[in-house]
């Protein structure tokens, strides 16, 4: 696929220097929004960001900042892809369900972190992108399906969390239904533009809120159990 080998040309070329300057202001800023935990601030130091953005954006990547990736979508701020992965509280054995998977960068992030990854997108385009981009980086553990994420993977559950990188107003019945007993949700609850990012936990059959996060500003989640296709 030329699009891909163009930005495998483009990426080939950035020197290491920048590459480990970027990720030290990555980690830093995901530190001065909170983040503590160890694993995921190795995680946002090894995954190499201008391998998962389009190459017209690589001088973007060392910006705690939402970039841009088509089909109106954006890949959002490190910083905040880090709280949401902290708060699931990811085991090195748990199999996690991710909801947007855009160029697969938060993918090979909870890929660090977890047993395995599965990552729904809705977009054809943009799934076959994130899987070129994941393959290219050697991640293993992560594999992306197209289709509805409001539907979940049923043939893949339970998992032992789910984060959506979209909002809706409520979280969809067929992802609290799919998470472990004991699992987290992590999702921004709103309408797409003035969200809250919210912590829910699977406690005897019934989904709970622990806390909000973060504000945030998110895509409309879309799809049969969030905003309407148009």
């Amino acid at each position: 696929m030329k699009q891909g080998a163009d930005r495998d040309d483009e990426r080939a070329g950035t020197a290491p220097w920048a590459e480990r300057v970027n990720a030290e202001s990555l980690v830093r800023a995901a530190r001065a929004q909170g983040v503590t935990d160890a694993r995921v601030l190795e995680a946002l130091r090894t995954v190499r960001r201008s391998s998962f953005v389009p190459k017209e954006t690589l001088n973007q990547v060392g910006c705690d900042c939402a970039i841009p990736i088509g089909q109106a979508q954006t890949t959002s701020q490190p910083s905040l892809i880090g709280l949401m992965i902290e708060a699931l509280g990811l085991g090195a054995e748990d199999v996690v369900l991710e909801i947007g998977t855009g160029y697969g960068y938060q993918a090979a992030l909870l890929a660090k972190l977890a047993r395995y990854v599965f990552s729904v997108e809705r977009i054809p385009e943009l799934a076959e992108i994130a899987r070129h981009n994941l393959k290219a980086e050697g991640v293993l553990n992560a594999e992306v399906v197209t289709g509805d994420g409001t539907l979940g993977l049923p043939s893949s559950a339970p998992f032992d969390g789910i984060v959506v990188a979209a909002a809706f107003l409520r979280v969809p019945d067929p992802l609290a239904a799919q998470l472990a007993p004991g699992g987290r949700l992590v999702m921004p609850v709103g309408n797409g533009g003035g969200d809250l990012v919210k912590v829910f936990e699977s406690r005897d059959n019934d989904l709970v809120e622990l806390r909000v996060l973060c504000g945030a500003r998110f895509v409309p989640l879309l799809g049969a159990n969030g905003f309407e296709v148009r």
